[in-house]
């Protein structure tokens, strides 16, 4: 399965910041030492046209060339540097490569992304850009140019923060359908209605999430027919989560990704995964519910090749 990472790119911050960069690192040094689950591929930046299939021309370029305002860099949460516009050019580049492998191979991952909080004209949650927006819009464009057919999306987004910035971009476009399942008294405090939401109580554990899912998961089968799939793929609903405030156990986590690409792969879907928010107290623990989570993954594309062949 091919993964695309953009680790590379650091951000400055502070010394107590919480964003925890350094999961992404150890992610890929961890199949980078165990290989044969991950093909994995340093990704390339997003071009300025790109990002302007979601973002605002003016929002590009603050972002590009360090004008965002005092203001704009305390909703993002990090401090402008020319490595955080790299590292953000990157992580949309890496979502971008993985939906085209995902339509051409199955399932492909981005070994960070899911930054969902980004609006078309600002940056919010440690988010700048949408990565899936920019990709979803892209793939869609390519498709049209070359099968002269539209081109379905579903953003399946189990991240613990609801997908504001990412409903809001699509509030109007039918052809892509939204869906976040969350917690309701989480951050974003004004959330954006998505095609469907689903809001969990604050201490949801495994039972009540994988029954809200298993309903959730019926509904967009009846609501969509979809020809491409994003998974926001978050830690954060793991109970070892500082910011999280559910409660799953990583068995549980595991079930649920389990029950999402299972059901993509039944339908024969190709899904593009990101990994999102994780914010473990331990976060060694974070980072082994996302290995869980790829390695899943990469058995799901293992299972489709088999299908195929």
């Amino acid at each position: 399965m091919l993964a695309f990472h953009s680790d590379a790119h650091s951000l400055l911050l502070p010394p107590g910041h919480p964003f925890p960069q350094s999961k992404y690192r150890r992610l890929r040094e961890h199949f980078e030492a165990a290989p044969g689950h991950l093909r994995m591929q340093a990704a390339r930046p997003a071009t300025d046209g790109e990002l302007a299939l979601a973002h605002t021309p003016n929002y590009v370029d603050a972002v590009l060339h360090g004008t965002l305002s005092a203001a704009a860099q305390r909703e993002i949460g990090f401090p402008w540097s020319e490595s955080m516009a790299a590292r953000s050019l990157h992580s949309v580049g890496a979502s971008i490569e993985a939906a085209r492998a995902a339509l051409a191979e199955g399932v492909a991952v981005n070994m960070a992304g899911g930054t969902h909080h980004a609006y078309a004209d600002r940056g919010s949650g440690y988010c700048v850009f949408n990565d899936v927006a920019v990709a979803a819009r892209l793939m869609q464009a390519e498709w049209h140019r070359s099968h002269r057919q539209s081109l379905r999306v579903l953003v399946i987004d189990l991240d613990v923060h609801q997908g504001n910035g990412t409903a809001a971009i699509f509030k109007d476009d039918d052809s892509v359908f939204t869906f976040s399942m969350h917690g309701a008294k989480n951050f974003p405090f004004r959330k954006e209605p998505s095609d469907l939401d689903v809001e969990l109580p604050d201490g949801c554990g495994d039972g009540q999430y994988l029954a809200a899912l298993d309903d959730a998961l019926a509904q967009v089968w009846q609501a969509t027919n979809p020809g491409l799939v994003f998974y926001l793929a978050g830690a954060d609903p793991h109970e070892g989560d500082r910011l999280g405030r559910l409660k799953l156990t990583t068995e549980g986590m595991l079930a649920r990704d389990r029950r999402v690409l299972g059901d993509l792969r039944a339908r024969r879907l190709p899904v593009a995964l990101s990994m999102a928010g994780g914010y473990g107290r331990d976060l060694a623990t974070t980072v082994a519910v996302q290995i869980n989570t790829l390695t899943e993954a990469a058995r799901s594309w293992a299972l489709m090749k088999e299908c195929s062949a």
